[in-house]
């Protein structure tokens, strides 16, 4: 799995030709989840505040993260993102 972005202390990861639909992994203080990039569906438990700072970072880079998954499913390196300010 490779980190694509890291942000107050949450790490976001994609693996590499991973099951569809499309997502990410998503840790945050020994918290995992998995977060859907077409409509933010999350599947595990997370603080709420961590979540919404996911979302927002989610909504910025929508595009970005298609195009990655992309790149994930042909087994191509992967482009990081920016962190959320």
């Amino acid at each position: 799995m490779s980190e694509i972005s890291r942000f107050y202390g949450i790490i976001i990861r994609m693996r590499y030709n991973d099951h569809p639909p499309p997502h990410i992994h998503a840790r945050y203080s020994g918290q995992d989840v998995t977060i859907e990039l077409a409509t933010g569906k999350v599947q595990g438990t997370m603080s709420r505040n961590a979540l919404i700072l996911i979302w927002e970072w989610l909504d910025l880079h929508r595009d970005e993260l298609f195009v990655i998954w992309a790149q994930a499913r042909k087994q191509l390196p992967l482009d990081r993102i920016e962190p959320l300010d």
